[in-house]
């Protein structure tokens, strides 16, 4: 990790549906020059399924009345509801020097670090990114690298309804079970768990954080 701090900006832009940001996110990487500013958007969204660029819709099992917006990611199908911290980390990985392994392994030993500020001990799993609690995931990954910057990112489940989960195979893989921080003894409150997670992203990449309101000359309704 270089010693010099990047400047990244921090967006917490709260609750909102998935595909307005989605497309703002495309945008922003779409536009970025060399000399933009990292940023990292904080998001909680609106019920939704979202299946990967790859993603077969068979593990879709009964979506019900939530919808499948199928995304430009990488991996399987997941779930995003309230009650789990979704980051969207918009770095330029050739800047960092970073590639895109590391960059998986970090932001997962960043979510690892934050679940060790409560004591409960989360490992990566070979082949399987994301981060999980004696075999149950407590955090997925889906990224996508444009020109060497990244968007999509992670979701943290912290307090969330968990049946959403029971009607897909989470990420690909049948039966594969999903925990909660709160259900493993850690903090039921977002703004409890965020910024132990920034600090950890920061630390991780390097950064020097900054907070900004709103998102970067883009609408979100656009």
């Amino acid at each position: 990790m270089d010693a010099v701090s990047l400047p990244c900006r921090v967006r917490e832009l709260g609750r909102q549906p998935y595909e307005p940001v989605w497309r703002a996110m495309q945008r922003f990487t779409d536009a970025r020059g060399e000399d933009t500013a990292d940023e990292i958007w904080l998001v909680e969204h609106e019920p939704v399924f979202t299946l990967g660029q790859a993603g077969k819709p068979e593990h879709v099992l009964a979506a019900g009345d939530i919808p499948v917006v199928h995304v430009d990611r990488g991996g399987q199908v997941t779930y995003h509801g309230p009650g789990q911290i979704v980051a969207y980390p918009l770095f330029d990985l050739k800047r960092m020097k970073v590639g895109v392994r590391e960059y998986v392994c970090r932001i997962e030993q960043a979510i690892i670090d934050t679940m060790a500020e409560w004591n409960i001990q989360a490992q990566r799993r070979e082949g399987a990114p994301g981060v999980y609690v004696a075999g149950a995931k407590v955090a997925a990954l889906g990224i996508r690298v444009r020109r060497g910057c990244t968007f999509h990112g992670l979701a943290f489940n912290i307090a969330m309804d968990l049946e959403p989960f029971h009607r897909i195979n989470p990420c690909g893989y049948q039966g594969l079970q999903v925990v909660s921080l709160a259900d493993l003894g850690g903090p039921s409150g977002m703004a409890t768990v965020k910024p132990v997670l920034l600090a950890s992203l920061a630390e991780q990449f390097g950064l020097q954080l900054h907070a900004e309101s709103g998102l970067p000359d883009l609408s979100l309704a656009a």
